[in-house]
């Protein structure tokens, strides 16, 4: 098996998820993942759960999260986990990008 170790940017395509919703996969293997999303103000992504355990770093704007039974508003620098399983989801309140990491990889994103 061959390991990829590079993962151009440039190469990378930014896709639509959902209206106000669209993300660009970045380096991965069979253990880890890295995303960026792009949300437009006002998009949410609903309450959702996955067996992955997740971090979220906020590269730009300002979101509404809630994660389990807690809402944190958060910005640029600001990060979460996720834990395996837990209810998560987002509002976007002023269009930003986040980026998060995946372990194992999500299969359903590539």
């Amino acid at each position: 098996m061959t390991v990829r170790n590079h993962f151009p940017g440039q190469a990378g395509k930014l896709e639509t998820v959902a209206d106000g919703l669209s993300r660009k996969i970045g380096a991965h293997n069979d253990n880890l993942m890295i995303v960026e999303v792009h949300f437009d103000a006002g998009t949410t992504a609903p309450l959702h759960h996955h067996i992955h355990e997740q971090i979220t770093y906020v590269m730009s704007g300002k979101f509404e999260f809630t994660v389990g039974d807690d809402t944190y508003v958060v910005c640029a620098g600001d990060s979460l986990y996720k834990q395996p399983n837990i209810k998560h989801g987002a509002t976007c309140l002023e269009a930003g990008t986040l980026l998060d990491v995946f372990t194992p990889h999500r299969e359903d994103f590539l």
